[in-house]
């Protein structure tokens, strides 16, 4: 059993993690910048360790600094959290050389996931379903051309090492396709290091379906459902929810299988979750992410289950708590991001919360860093808060949620709280009629200056 961990994130993924070691008896270490020294998961945890200035390069993800503060408090293993270090091979291999587990796969898991041409690949051999698209990196225009004229219009050219929407664009005919072919490798070169570029078939209205899958690296794996998360601005999910409004229990049930053998047979350990675009009956996989989702909680409300807590079981060697036989899905869960920016424009938004009131009641669930009189500090992510809601079915899980998004109270900055109080009066979003451009379209002619 684990005695100390230590929490390599900040926010309310850092709380998260706190309150699941407090509920296991495992001490937990913070870390902070020299921003974040006030923040909630600081005041939380049983200890906390200053890793560097503001600047999240110079602290949160400083591997010498994070490795050094577990010597100096202790602490035997590390949980990542979601974005910064969670997903970088490199400190993974790192913490494991200095005798210090990490709550997570394996270094060698995330490089294949890491890399989206080889993460294909990988999961074509496994025989999970994916996009028509070139077989490897596109080095040439002249080879792109070729590839989309067998493929066919549109496609879509993406940085193999790409993320969050950068590195990803559009062809719709072979006249866009130069300019597209150069933007891509110049933006995957400038976000990633990395020029190389694969091209795929472009859907024309998919949606976006992922299944959350758990290991314990000794060849058990478990599908716990999917999530739809079709609902991005700029590709970036601001509403997330699960069972999926598409998928029926038979094609939950076939995916959900495919992607539990996939991570079965590489041992993969802990969670991770397969993201598809689906359209007219058919996945076609886009990535694997290596780490907890931020939309994890709605899985956690429809199963029941503690996610951090099993991955920190796995960590420890133990076997997982339940069989894919003991995992029934129980109502419906919806959670939305509310970040620190300024609509229409989703501006970043930092500054001090004057006042702060989380929404309560059954089937309410709100994760969040805020207080009153917290400043929140212009370095990072625009997160602030996920807001959760569960019902039996999903009407009543909408409900709750507009009456909580009535109840939430954030004073001091502006939200995107207004943006779901406006959704949620759309008739698509009431029916679930809607895939991954139909936010973009409904902000084009929704929200303006």
């Amino acid at each position: 059993m684990f005695e100390k961990i230590l929490i390599a994130n900040r926010g309310e993924i850092a709380l998260r993690v706190i309150r699941a070691c407090r509920e296991m008896g495992i001490k937990s270490v913070a870390v902070h910048s020299t921003a974040d020294a006030d923040a909630m998961h600081v005041r939380m945890a049983d200890e906390a360790v200053c890793v560097g200035p503001a600047p999240g390069t110079e602290s949160y993800l400083s591997i010498p600094a994070i490795v050094s503060a577990c010597e100096i408090t202790g602490a035997d293993a590390i949980h990542p959290g979601y974005g910064f270090l969670s997903e970088n091979a490199n400190f993974v291999q790192i913490v494991q050389d200095h005798d210090i587990a990490f709550i997570g796969p394996t270094a060698e898991h995330i490089r294949i996931m890491g890399d989206k041409i080889t993460a294909k690949e990988t999961m074509k051999k496994l025989g999970v379903p994916c996009v028509p698209g070139s077989d490897g990196g596109v080095p040439t225009l002249e080879e792109a051309r070729k590839v989309a004229a067998e493929i066919g219009y549109p496609v879509i050219i993406k940085a193999t090492a790409g993320g969050g929407g950068r590195g990803m664009k559009l062809a719709k005919t072979a006249d866009d396709l130069d300019e597209a072919f150069q933007t891509a490798r110049a933006e995957g070169k400038a976000a990633f290091g990395n020029p190389e570029v694969y091209i795929e078939k472009y859907l024309g209205k998919p949606r976006h379906i992922e299944i959350q899958v758990f290991g314990d690296g000794k060849g058990n794996a478990v599908h716990l459902g999917e999530r739809d998360c079709s609902l991005q601005r700029r590709h970036q999910k601001v509403f997330e929810e699960a069972p999926g409004p598409a998928i029926d229990p038979e094609t939950r049930a076939r995916i959900g299988q495919v992607c539990a053998d996939a991570v079965a047979g590489i041992n993969y350990i802990g969670a991770g979750t397969i993201e598809f675009l689906f359209e007219d009956g058919e996945f076609y996989f886009i990535e694997m992410n290596t780490r907890l989702q931020v939309e994890h909680p709605v899985t956690e409300g429809i199963f029941g289950v503690d996610l951090v807590r099993e991955q920190i079981r796995v960590a420890e060697g133990l076997p997982l708590s339940f069989s894919q036989d003991d995992l029934e899905i129980n109502g419906h869960s919806i959670e939305v991001r509310i970040n620190a920016e300024k609509l229409p424009n989703f501006s970043p938004c930092p500054g001090k919360i004057s006042a702060f009131h989380a929404p309560g009641g059954l089937g309410v669930r709100m994760d969040s860093a805020l207080y009153d009189g917290y400043s929140i500090p212009p370095y990072y992510d625009s997160l602030i808060g996920k807001l959760i809601v569960h019902g039996r079915d999903r009407n009543e899980a909408l409900a709750r949620l507009n009456r909580a998004l009535g109840e939430l109270i954030i004073d001091g900055i502006d939200t995107t709280v207004p943006l779901f109080h406006a959704l949620l009066q759309e008739a698509d979003i009431q029916s679930g009629d809607y895939d991954i451009h139909w936010l973009e379209h409904w902000l084009e002619s929704n929200l303006t200056d």
